[in-house]
């Protein structure tokens, strides 16, 4: 009997072409597409899929698993990859993996296949996280296998490959980017993105307008939170709260302002360094409101704290540990953080700027007497003559001994 193989499928030319390739070194493909919220034609893809010989194709339904249980405790983390990428594509990961082990052990299938290339990080994430969650699975990574590679040095290949075979796919030569598309954002990279210094072209953006296109007026919302965790957005009055909706609502009002876009050169965990373009509108105006709230409501020491586990957490995502020990330690101590993050913060979205202007919240560290310039408030202003006497103390003593600062 053929062995049975589970693909990670996407229905785009690396994973149609690894379908096929699979078929001819002769194992039965059973293929699930996650459906993480892109904008897809889930039964188009499914019956591509078929129509190459995939013996099964599964469509798990997981958009609500990844804004409950990925992106939203993503937005409570604080979480922000190299102080920029908030993570989009990384978040997805573990959220698919989960869905594979699942099919795969419903099946008794111990074979996992997927289209990640050998240079990138998916590899990595893809394959720690079924480990971690079905330790007694194989991997079939085709970018990896020297066979594969000599066959297929690129795109360029696969795109032939594809032609001779009547596979339909989306990227063409002259536009042979990658794209990534999930609920959260959209990555681009690729092709002629390989190059730093080339701008990218302003029809690549699928997510959000360019600034010819933004509209002249701000859009005001209100973004409310529970233990740090979005659970309504108000606009116009009208009050959303369904997480999806919620989601919907942002990457749409985003989108239409040019939020959330970032063009950066980023460090892989396999220790290269690659150019990548994403847009995650919705999820940056949330990422803005919950850090402007979680100011009102953190201690001082706490939040540079939970700044520090944080920027650890976002390392943990993006090179595939979310399931590890310390990924969970992590997520444990940073959900502790977040017990008194509750409010509201009215946020103006407009021209490429999420800004925080307002904000409530439930219960807060900020004594509105004890801060004022109009009344003492129980502050003894005298007291910060002998706190700054102390603090100086070993600023005098350093210019004693070696001298002055200078330029």
């Amino acid at each position: 009997m053929k062995e049975t193989v589970l693909l990670a499928y996407s229905g785009g030319l690396d994973t149609s072409c690894i379908l096929l390739w699979l078929l001819e070194k002769g194992y039965e493909v059973v293929c699930l597409i996650a459906d993480v919220g892109q904008d897809e034609d889930f039964e188009a893809a499914r019956r591509k899929a078929l129509k190459i010989g995939a013996k099964e194709v599964i469509v798990a339904r997981v958009k609500k698993d990844f804004v409950l249980n990925y992106i939203f405790p993503a937005v409570a983390m604080g979480l922000l990859y190299e102080r920029r990428y908030l993570l989009g594509t990384s978040l997805a990961r573990p959220c698919i993996s989960e869905a594979l082990v699942e099919c795969a052990k419903a099946r008794g299938i111990k074979l996992i296949s997927h289209g990640a290339t050998g240079k990138g990080n998916d590899q990595v994430r893809f394959e720690l996280s079924c480990y971690a969650l079905y330790p007694e699975f194989s991997v079939i990574a085709p970018w990896r296998i020297p066979e594969f590679c000599e066959r297929f040095q690129g795109r360029e290949d696969l795109l032939a490959y594809a032609k001779a075979n009547g596979i339909e796919v989306e990227a063409t030569p002259k536009a042979p980017w990658s794209m990534d598309a999930n609920f959260m954002h959209i990555s681009y990279e690729s092709g002629v993105l390989e190059d730093p210094a080339h701008i990218a072209p302003e029809d690549l953006y699928k997510m959000t307008r360019g600034p010819s296109e933004w509209p002249d007026k701000p859009t005001i919302i209100e973004v409310e939170f529970a233990r740090g965790i979005p659970v309504a957005v108000i606009k116009d009055k009208v009050r959303t709260e369904d997480p999806v909706a919620i989601v919907e609502l942002l990457n749409r009002i985003g989108g239409d302002h040019g939020v959330g876009r970032i063009d950066i050169v980023e460090n892989r965990f396999v220790g290269l360094k690659s150019r990548g373009i994403y847009e995650t509108p919705g999820v940056k105006i949330l990422f803005e409101a919950h850090l402007d709230l979680e100011l009102v409501c953190l201690d001082r020491e706490v939040f540079r704290v939970k700044s520090f586990i944080s920027d650890r957490m976002a390392d943990f995502v993006y090179n595939g540990f979310w399931f590890s020990p310390e990924g969970t330690f992590s997520r444990q101590c940073l959900q502790l953080s977040q017990e008194n993050v509750s409010g509201t913060v009215t946020m103006e979205i407009f021209k490429g700027v999420a800004r925080p202007i307002a904000r409530r919240a439930v219960r807060g560290l900020y004594n509105e007497e004890l801060v004022s310039m109009n009344v003492h408030g129980g502050y003894t202003p005298a007291s910060a003559g002998g706190f700054i006497e102390i603090h100086s103390i070993r600023l005098k003593e350093f210019s004693k001994a070696f001298g002055t600062y200078t330029k």
